[in-house]
């Protein structure tokens, strides 16, 4: 196992080297850059725009351009010049690639564009949000569907089959998003109960308060966002329990420790759990990074919450290239450590897979 693990950790730097390349021409080639988005800008901003990047002056007198940029007609051209400059758009597209390869695997993401600061700085800013929405909400999901989906199975076609699945249903149908303006007037201010803030992670005394304290206004900000997360996730892992366990179960092998006297326990967490859990456990990573960076999206919004999904999507608005890479970067990498912790969770639910000799 050990010589497995060392070469799926090798192989993470030739992956991440191709995502990273094939997400920096698809993008760099794509029109509406930051240099057009800065062109666009109204009159009225075009003074501020370029005293801050250093060019002579905006009112200089038009002359017809031949240009690249969407909007570049009647602007002068040492203008335009200037505004590639401050992007690094005035180096060739390769030199710009092997800068940013140099850059990244020494763990420097650049500056934000237009915020003025470190992308690394940012991304550590907003990460205690997503880890915090996609840990507690994990967790959650995990230990409510697993138990609950081997009960369905264990009880299939009972009364509690029924209704737990008329539950499931309507968690299943019922949006994140929408949950959650559901709990914002229900139990934020809105219409009956004030008992959960608004917006943000952290009560403005946070530092002023205990250990104690702190954990507790932690837990009471994150209560409505992570269960709304929850409820309109854990109704498909329910099921996909449910359908596993019922499909161990009828599996001769199962019959046989039947018919051998062993316990229904035993037999349930002896030999079913650890066949029926494989699937379950091949969809941890995905979904955990999907909670991450992609689900939470909308949550984070509506709750006021500035994390790594909300800075990645006001970044691909903007494109603001420095953000958009480097929150590609964190993503693929999290998604490859998370996988191969995926693999190393296979061996140990079920230690009859062996990676190592399957590879050879």
């Amino acid at each position: 196992m050990n010589r497995y693990i060392a070469r799926r950790l090798l192989l993470i730097l030739p992956t991440l080297v191709g995502i990273i390349t094939l997400n920096f021409f698809i993008v760099q080639l794509a029109p509406g850059g930051p240099v057009d988005q800065t062109i666009a800008r109204p009159t009225s901003q075009d003074v501020s725009t370029s005293t801050r990047i250093g060019a002579a002056s905006t009112a200089a007198a038009e002359v017809n351009v031949q240009s690249q940029y969407a909007g570049a007609r009647g602007l002068d051209p040492e203008l335009i010049a200037a505004i590639e400059k401050q992007f690094g758009f005035d180096r060739p597209l390769h030199e710009r690639y092997l800068k940013m390869l140099v850059d990244y695997f020494s763990l420097d993401f650049g500056n934000s564009y237009y915020q003025g600061r470190p992308v690394i700085e940012l991304i550590l800013e907003r990460l205690p949000v997503s880890v915090s929405l996609g840990l507690w909400s994990m967790l959650l999901i995990y230990f409510i569907s697993i138990p609950l989906g081997i009960a369905k199975a264990l009880r299939d076609g009972t009364r509690f089959d029924a209704w737990t699945s008329g539950l499931i249903f309507i968690g299943y149908s019922i949006p994140s998003f929408l949950f959650a303006i559901m709990l914002l007037m229900v139990f934020a201010g809105g219409a009956y109960l004030d008992w959960f803030p608004l917006k943000g992670l952290t009560s403005r005394n946070f530092d002023e308060l205990s250990w104690f304290g702190k954990a507790v206004d932690y837990l009471w900000h994150l209560a409505l966002p992570v269960t709304a997360i929850t409820v309109s996730g854990f109704a498909t892992l329910t099921m996909l329990t449910k359908n596993s366990f019922l499909d161990e179960v009828s599996k001769q092998y199962v019959m046989t420790a039947a018919a051998k006297g062993l316990s229904d326990g035993r037999v349930l967490y002896g030999h079913v759990f650890r066949n029926a859990m494989l699937i379950v456990i091949a969809g941890f990573p995905a979904a955990l990074i999907g909670i991450l960076f992609t689900s939470t999206l909308l949550i984070e919004v509506i709750f006021s919450l500035q994390g790594l999904g909300l800075l990645g999507f006001e970044a691909t608005l903007t494109r603001d290239y420095p953000i958009i890479f480097g929150t590609v970067f964190c993503f693929t990498f999290l998604s490859l450590l998370l996988t191969l912790i995926g693999d190393i969770t296979y061996t140990l639910v079920d230690p009859r897979i062996d990676f190592e000799s399957r590879d050879r």
